[in-house]
């Protein structure tokens, strides 16, 4: 007898239970910023992040780290009168890019990111080039 009871009680309970209604206020802004990073990630940004600006001799020393502790070859020594510049990575959207400084700013807290002028890209594409018929010969 108890155990029909029970049953019954495990059967009728669950008929009475809650049903609630879920009401969700989110800002207009939300919107908006949304739609502006999908328009950013849309297209191809080109961008990298900046960690380090100054002397040479310590340009080569944070480049070094910056290789151990991210395991990235990516890195590269760029000389603009009168201070040597590390740039890292390569990013194709803003997204990607946020993503990394995010993970680079724990170590690296200046680091920023930015998009290179063309002719910049240019001279590092030249600079790769030159690299690879080197290795060729």
């Amino acid at each position: 007898m108890r155990i029909l009871l029970i049953c019954f009680l495990f059967m009728v309970f669950p008929i009475f239970g809650q049903n609630g209604k879920i009401t969700v206020n989110k800002s207009n802004k939300l919107d908006s910023i949304i739609k502006l990073k999908k328009e950013l990630n849309s297209k191809i940004q080109n961008l990298r992040i900046q960690i380090y600006n100054g002397d040479r001799e310590n340009a080569e020393l944070v480049m070094k780290e910056y290789i151990e502790i991210f395991k990235d070859t990516s890195a590269n020594i760029i000389y603009e009168t009168p201070n040597y510049k590390i740039w890292v990575g390569n990013f194709y959207t803003q997204l990607e890019a946020d993503k990394k400084l995010i993970e680079i700013r724990k170590k690296f807290k200046s680091a920023f990111i930015f998009r290179p002028e063309l002719t910049e890209i240019i001279d590092d594409l030249d600079e790769v080039n030159d690299e690879e018929q080197s290795n060729l010969n």
